[in-house]
């Protein structure tokens, strides 16, 4: 897999202030912004996962301790699916 690297400058004190690593820091905001892409339909749970550095059941677990729904369908899509299945 190809990866681009994005840089962000934070003031220097910040990690002291956070009391985490770099390294930390910036598993937060790989989840963070997986997260975020995740819930604006961006991207799938799979990618997201992909984004966040995590397996997919680790992406959920995450998921599910945000309160963000692991499945987009609507009660419609849901009752549409039931009536194929008739």
């Amino acid at each position: 897999m190809n990866s681009h690297t994005i840089s962000i400058d934070f003031p220097s004190d910040i990690f002291l202030a956070l009391n985490e690593t770099e390294s930390e820091i910036k598993q937060h905001i790989k989840i963070l912004m997986a997260v975020r892409l995740y819930k604006l339909e961006k991207l799938t749970i799979g990618k997201a996962a992909q984004v966040a550095g995590l397996s997919r059941l680790q992406f959920e677990t995450i998921l599910s301790e945000n309160e963000v729904p692991i499945s987009n369908l609507s009660i419609e899509d849901v009752t549409a699916d039931m009536e194929k299945l008739k």
